[in-house]
């Protein structure tokens, strides 16, 4: 996410931070490559030409050129821009007084709508709400069966009717049966099309003019860059949109189209997906992300993801197991799970600070995968206690695990160091442990 852009910059200000004394010419020099990266990333050429001035106005001042780090304050005003540029702050979804809180998700055929409204819908429900999806895309084929499976495999119900065509009828009963059902959020899936047209625009004016909901949000692949952000505006303009969800985030390196849509649309960017499962819908955080494309990390939202993971009580007892001398392969199969459970090991390496720089820093999922399988194939008392695992046995684990005996014996030897490791804490009082490894 953003790894084009944020390459780009990181060599552009590290030559900027290099100087001792920085000139207008220097600054000038700078922006001409940030505005070049920018379009590289496909970047709105307006909203790159009037960033790009705010900037100058604000960096060739007498306090940036002669302060003692004029490079680093170059930075902290780029850092602003882009905040700025971004949204400020999280733009959170406006709930009605008077439940339910209709929210219609509008967006072209493919842009990911109807997956979006069911993880929408989960995140409320682990809010404590009770959220009901309506199924009202009744042109594209499957579409009522694939949010009945989502609403399954997330314990949300679903109102659906199979054999009417009339999406407005079926939106107002979805609406009914929220209030006889008390549900206080209805989310609704309507239709899309392969492009923008009149039929498309007009079914989806009637839902919102019958049902007046108080959020639409305008869901958009973030891969199809410019695209998404023109289609954004044209649906504003015919229909009105209250913000937007981008899909896709985890796919695109340029991330163009995320920092366009707000200034072309004036509307606040809400949610960003940032993977295929039901979980991976993130509340979009301008300052943060602003943080990670400036290779700043993204420390609130790593502590964030790690809180879902690792429960207290949990944390509290491994670490007395670590005290005990008594961590087990056991211990460390279910860290590594929880770790895996966060995302991608590389988004969440990117969120540490100063890790998007290194670039000899390599994750292999696989790995992960491969050593989890290798404790799997051992027996209980062999996780229990590493010092019984002879040589047959290791051939027995490599075979049933599908690895290798070299694989197997690399795995223990890590273990064993990292057992080591964590005895220099046995004994020491009052000492906080890392809540994973």
């Amino acid at each position: 996410m953003f790894e084009s852009i944020s390459d780009k910059l990181d060599l552009i200000f590290r030559k900027l931070k290099g100087k001792g004394l920085i000139r207008e010419e220097d600054i000038d020099a700078a922006l001409k490559e940030v505005r070049l990266a920018l379009l590289e990333a496909d970047v709105n050429f307006r909203v790159v030409r009037d960033f790009i001035q705010k900037i100058r106005e604000k960096a060739v001042g007498k306090e940036v050129l002669e302060s003692l780090s004029p490079g680093q304050q170059v930075i902290k005003i780029v850092h602003e821009e882009l905040c700025s540029l971004l949204g400020t702050s999280n733009a959170k979804i406006a709930l009605s007084p008077n439940p339910p809180t209709i929210i219609m998700m509008v967006g072209l055929q493919g842009s990911g709508k109807t997956t979006t409204s069911a993880k929408l819908a989960r995140i409320f429900k682990k809010e404590g709400r009770r959220p009901l999806l309506a199924a009202c895309d009744l042109q594209r084929p499957a579409a009522i069966d694939q949010l009945s499976a989502l609403g399954s495999q997330t314990g949300i119900p679903v109102y659906t009717n199979f054999t009417s065509k009339d999406p407005v009828s079926v939106a107002a009963e979805a609406v009914r049966k929220a209030k006889t059902e008390a549900n206080d959020i209805l989310i609704i899936d309507t239709a899309g099309r392969l492009h923008v047209d009149d039929a498309l625009m007009s079914e989806l004016k009637n839902i919102k003019e019958t049902l007046q909901p108080k959020e639409t949000l305008f869901v958009a692949d973030a891969m199809t860059g410019q695209d998404a952000v023109n289609i954004a505006k044209q649906f504003n303009e015919q229909i009105g949109i209250d913000g937007v969800i981008f899909t896709k985030m985890d796919g695109d390196a340029r991330g163009g189209a995320a920092l366009s849509v707000r200034e072309i649309t004036q509307k606040p960017i809400k949610y960003i997906g940032v993977g295929e499962k039901i979980d991976m819908l993130e509340p979009f955080h301008p300052d943060r992300i602003a943080s990670r494309i400036l290779g700043m990390g993204d420390v609130l939202s790593l502590i964030e993801q790690a809180q879902k993971s690792f429960d207290q009580k949990e944390a509290e007892s491994l670490q007395k197991r670590i005290l005990e001398d008594s961590f087990t392969f056991d211990d460390l199969r279910d860290q590594m799970k929880k770790l895996r459970s966060m995302g991608p090991l590389e988004s969440i390496i990117g969120m540490i600070p100063g890790m998007s720089r290194m670039k000899d820093v390599q994750v292999d999922e696989k790995e992960f995968a491969r050593i989890e399988a290798i404790i799997s194939s051992m027996t209980a008392k062999e996780r229990r206690n590493h010092n019984i695992l002879n040589g047959s046995r290791r051939k027995r684990i490599a075979m049933g695990s599908g690895t290798t005996v070299a694989d197997v014996n690399r795995v223990i030897k890590q273990y064993v160091e990292l057992r080591k490791m964590l005895k220099m804490f046995k004994g020491k009082k009052n000492i906080k442990l890392p809540r994973f490894f």
